[in-house]
């Protein structure tokens, strides 16, 4: 009786899903929730000017020492809805996980829930202390590399994807993911000498990524 032929590559690719068999729904899940909260957290640190300073300002006037936190809750708001993007895109190839990819997303979220202190470092002493920028600008590139980490780890033998992943297109990605933290790196050394202008690189950030671009126009076409 012959016996039946069994193609080692399919074999193979079976037994790595076999021990990649944990599903993604609950990093997902995860994340959803970590960075709902870190969004709402940002908020906080907005405060309604005090009665006694209304009463000696004026609400015109009091509101004004609003105006950094505002500033820092928008652009921090912005970065982690790019953040968010970035990660929710990677699971529309990454399929499964394993130990390592769960704990590249825990340690990617425990620097996430870290930005509402770095911003609000930011809002209290961005323009006058460089230390201040410096500390929101690495809060944001430990952040960016983790995601790359998580890009870099899920695809690098697409043993946690469904589909493999086009070279062009995994280059573009990492590209993508690559900008931000190279730009604050970039923007922390610029804050040595002029403060301005790092806050300036550092509001530029996320408006890059809002509009649609190529890695979007990919995902349309498949």
């Amino acid at each position: 009786m012959n016996e039946p032929i069994v193609d080692s590559s399919q074999s193979e690719e079976a037994r790595r899903r076999r021990f990649s068999a944990i599903t993604t729904a609950r990093i997902e899940t995860l994340a959803d929730g970590v960075f709902a909260i870190v969004m709402t957290l940002l908020v906080f640190d907005i405060r309604v000017p005090g009665a006694d300073a209304v009463a000696a300002q004026g609400l015109a006037s009091a509101l004004t020492s609003v105006i950094p936190n505002l500033l820092s809750y928008i652009l921090s708001f912005l970065i982690l809805g790019v953040l968010w993007v970035g990660h929710h895109n990677q699971f529309f190839y990454i399929k499964r996980a394993d130990r390592t990819l769960l704990w590249i997303n825990i340690i990617f979220l425990m620097a996430i829930a870290l930005l509402p202190f770095s911003a609000g470092l930011l809002a209290r002493y961005g323009r006058e202390d460089r230390l201040a920028l410096i500390a929101y600008d690495v809060n944001l590139i430990i952040g960016g590399v983790l995601l790359f980490f998580h890009w870099w780890y899920a695809t690098r033998d697409n043993h946690l994807l469904n589909q493999e992943v086009e070279p062009r297109v995994r280059r573009l990605v990492v590209v993508r993911i690559l900008i931000p933290p190279i730009l604050y790196f970039t923007a922390a050394l610029v804050s040595l000498l002029s403060i301005d202008i790092a806050i300036l690189i550092n509001v530029v950030v996320p408006l890059l990524y809002i509009f649609p671009n190529r890695v979007d126009a990919i995902f349309r076409r498949i």
